[in-house]
């Protein structure tokens, strides 16, 4: 590509072999992603997935698509671009397998004010390893410069994941029923959410969030906040093998109340125990640095619970047990029960 070379597209602010460096230098991060159904090399205009449906029979594909919102301004602000990439994947991946659906792929899209290639390279690589986590092959995505529409040191970031599930396994709430139990997968903290108020409360860009904090255990607000968010897929995709799952909701933007009505039928409630939910203490340092209200933090955040399940009484020890050997110390937080309020915190 060294002929490709536009000295008036340059003189506008785009620099055409820039993009094709990161390109070179994010290759080996993709690579890492790939999986037998990849028919395919970047570079092309389409990414070419064969899809492997033995064993089912009536394959539903399932797709979801999100960005990292305004927590891209705590990157920016600390110069830390290799961990955001795995919060895009996640948003997209973690709602899908709500459904019961093993993502296939990914894509993903970055738009920025200056193409530095070492840093596109690290926000992919950011991508690369929430790919791996959650089992999905990263096969295209697109970097646009944009000089005059962003900042020359910002960029935007998303992307959409596909995955596929058996009609017959999708999980259904119709078969939830009075006496279910609730189990909450813990949060790596704040997740993707909420960032707009974050910022507000720390003043980011203006008050200090690089160092130590006790309560944190010695890691900065920063450091806290930029945590990726976690991916929930494979420990998900296991439990969906040996339990009836009967619901299952990622607690994201709108935290508690939003999100987990979202896998509760009409005419039952989700009772949960406030006590028993495991807050990390970068919540505690939010709702006092920024006087907001209990149910607001419930209503906004994840507040230690980044995923929860329903399941029948009798599955309860066997979930929890499938659970914990995948990584995730679940954990019961309430139970179903009749009514029309769909979800109360007591």
């Amino acid at each position: 590509m060294s002929n490709s070379h536009s000295a008036s597209y340059a003189a506008a602010g785009v620099d055409i072999e820039a993009g094709y460096k990161a390109v070179e230098l994010m290759k080996a991060h993709i690579a890492k992603t790939l999986t037998a159904g990849v028919v395919s090399d970047i570079g092309g205009f389409g990414g070419l997935f064969e899809l492997d449906v033995q064993g089912m029979e009536r394959p539903v594909l399932v797709s979801g698509t999100d960005g990292v919102g305004t927590k891209l301004k705590l990157a920016f602000l600390l110069d830390r671009h290799d961990t955001v990439g795995i919060d895009c994947v996640a948003m997209c991946v973690n709602d899908i397998i709500c459904c019961g659906a093993k993502p296939l792929f990914f894509l993903d899209y970055i738009a920025c004010g200056r193409n530095v290639p070492e840093r596109i390279a690290g926000i992919v690589k950011g991508v690369a390893e929430g790919c791996v986590q959650s089992g999905a092959a990263l096969i295209g995505g697109e970097t646009a410069e944009m000089p005059g529409f962003y900042p020359a040191e910002e960029y935007d970031l998303a992307g959409f994941a596909v995955g596929v599930v058996d009609k017959a396994k999708i999980v259904d709430n119709r078969s939830m029923r009075p006496g279910d139990v609730i189990l909450a997968l813990p949060s790596s903290g704040v997740h993707s959410n909420g960032f707009s108020l974050v910022r507000k409360v720390f003043r980011v860009g203006e008050g200090d969030i690089t160092s130590p904090v006790a309560a944190l255990g010695g890691r900065s607000i920063g450091e806290t906040l930029l945590t990726p968010t976690k991916i929930y897929v494979k420990p998900m995709l296991a439990l969906f093998e040996q339990v009836q799952v009967r619901g299952v909701s990622h607690i994201t933007g709108g935290g508690f109340y939003e999100n987990i009505p979202r896998s509760i039928p009409a005419g039952l409630c989700a009772k949960l125990e406030k006590a028993a939910v495991r807050t990390p203490p970068i919540f505690d340092l939010i709702a006092k640095a920024g006087d907001v209200p209990e149910r607001d933090m419930f209503n906004t955040y994840n507040m230690g619970v980044g995923m929860s399940v329903v399941v029948p009484a009798p599955d309860v020890d066997r979930a929890l047990s499938i659970l914990r050997a995948n990584g995730e110390d679940a954990y019961v937080i309430g139970e179903i029960t009749e009514g029309d309020d769909r979800i109360v915190l007591c």
